[in-house]
């Protein structure tokens, strides 16, 4: 089986600067996925920051919005991290590792429920 990245990858980034090294920590991310899971046929990344119209010039930089989008056999998976979320981060990798998480655990999900391998969720 090959290791190499064989979906398509769109990476977005509206009102923040392109930074390859944001795109090769995203790639990085979404190897690792589909390491989980061989079978994802497409992955859409999109970074977002807003930037509010203040006075305060010593204003803390603005939260960044990160958007996933997976496409698996059948589906569509989705982490969305908002600034209106308690757990937003204005740091950039830790906004992406974040997120990334989120849709590992979500795709381990799917791959449980593919194989039939649900089970009722245990309360924590």
């Amino acid at each position: 089986m090959e290791m190499l990245m064989q979906i398509p990858l769109q990476i977005t980034f509206h009102g923040v600067d392109h930074s390859d090294a944001v795109e090769t920590r995203i790639r990085e991310k979404v190897a690792k996925l589909e390491h989980l899971f061989d079978r994802i046929t497409s992955c859409r990344v999109v970074i977002e920051q807003h930037h509010k119209n203040t006075s305060n010039l010593h204003h803390k930089g603005e939260p960044f919005h990160i958007r996933l989008a997976l496409t698996v056999p059948g589906d569509e998976l989705v982490v969305k991290r908002d600034p209106k979320d308690s757990h937003v981060n204005e740091d950039i990798y830790v906004a992406l590792r974040e997120a990334f998480a989120g849709m590992e655990r979500q795709l381990k999900e799917y791959v449980d429920r593919s194989r039939g391998n649900v089970k009722a969720r245990a309360q924590a």
